[in-house]
């Protein structure tokens, strides 16, 4: 299978590296948008990617190509994702899906016009090992009734009001930053994982720094910010934000999440509590699963792939004590959508693991709801 990518910023390579650890699918081309086309031809010829076009309406005319990667910045999800879909190709997408719920509307209705089209979106988390366990353990009653649900996903790399990056302006990212960017793909691991849908929230956020630095010249996401010339700039995108909710099936929780915690860097945890039991996971120690008892001994359990799930075991790669991590999380979110679509598949008839457009859609309704739970203080039905 030949794949294209869109965008060639920093999880760019990420999607690279996946798609060739797969071994039935390779890279044909990549293009960029804007004006940054030379940046992206090096970063395209340094990954060894056979063809760049200047134009994505150029690229997405080749006939080789099946799949194409939409790795762009927020502002053109849409646009990206409608022409990818009007041109007949199976689209995987980076996550939020759009800037509001207009847009990701836009992206179903268009949808049903091609039905031939299999969609995907990058909520890796979910594909980590040890969390599709913890859904297979919640399903199969070994916690009991599921009752409550929390966690958070810190990281510091925002922490300094030096700090900068095309997130933080809503033009470009959306209303919403931490929600949307790191809340997002919590939300989505915590609805897989319970197997229900967050159907009323209770919302507060907060920016911690209203005016920031904004460096004289442009800075990769994480990367160091390296400028001594710098613009004020006004911020209204939240830094922290924190969520009560209520699910489908009676399951209540919370989570916060922050992009100014110093020393966190991509603290993403979960913890579901049932009748009998309790589950937690923390990416940053993704090999190693908690369950937890009353009256007996709690366990540490590290992943081994002879004692997962059958359903979780071919997420897992590697023997017990070879540490697995985000790349391979991500990679088996790549595999996920790559099979179904060699293997004919219709999402109109068949089940998936991987997220699709509805999910990713559903996605842009709770983060509209949170920020409107925000502004009117009090719970928001979804």
């Amino acid at each position: 299978m030949k794949a294209g990518i869109i965008g060639m910023g920093f999880i760019a390579g990420s999607h690279i590296d996946a798609v060739r650890r797969l071994g039935f699918a390779e890279w044909a081309a990549a293009a960029g948008t804007g004006t940054h086309h030379e940046l992206s031809r090096q970063k395209a010829e340094a990954h060894y990617i056979p063809r760049y076009y200047e134009s994505v309406d150029d690229m997405l005319l080749d006939p080789e190509i099946e799949v194409v990667h939409n790795c762009t910045a927020n502002h053109l999800h849409l646009e990206m994702n409608e022409k990818i879909i009007k041109a007949g190709k199976h689209v995987f997408s980076e996550k939020p899906l759009a800037k509001s719920v207009r847009e990701s509307e836009r992206l179903l209705s268009l949808l049903q016009d091609h039905p031939e089209v299999t969609h995907g979106m990058n909520f890796n988390y979910r594909m980590n090992p040890l969390v599709q366990e913890m859904k297979h353990k919640v399903r199969s009653g070994q916690i009991g009734q599921p009752r409550l649900i929390h966690g958070s996903y810190l990281q510091d790399w925002l922490l300094l009001d030096t700090d900068y990056n095309w997130r933080l302006d809503p033009e470009f990212g959306g209303d919403s930053r931490a929600i949307a960017d790191i809340g997002s793909h919590w939300m989505d691991a915590a609805q897989v994982v319970i197997g229900g849908k967050i159907i009323e929230v209770c919302a507060d956020l907060v920016t911690v720094w209203p005016v920031r630095k904004k460096p004289a010249t442009a800075i990769e996401t994480f990367a160091v910010q390296a400028s001594a010339s710098y613009e004020e700039k006004s911020i209204v995108t939240e830094d922290y934000g924190s969520v009560l909710f209520r699910m489908d099936n009676g399951v209540s929780g919370v989570f916060y999440v922050s992009q100014v915690s110093a020393g966190r860097k991509c603290h993403f945890n979960l913890e579901v509590n049932g009748s009998q039991a309790s589950l937690y996971w923390n990416q940053e120690d993704a090999d190693r699963m908690w369950m937890g008892f009353r009256d007996e001994d709690n366990r540490s359990i590290m992943r081994s792939p002879n004692r997962l799930h059958e359903q979780a075991r071919h997420y897992s790669s590697l023997p017990s004590g070879h540490p697995e991590g985000w790349n391979d999380a991500l990679k088996n979110n790549v595999y996920s959508f790559y099979k179904f679509v060699a293997e004919r598949k219709s999402l109109k008839t068949e089940a998936c693991d991987f997220a699709t457009f509805e999910d990713g859609h559903y996605i842009m309704k709770l983060i509209e709801a949170i920020l409107e739970s925000h502004r009117s203080k009090g719970w928001v039905k979804v």
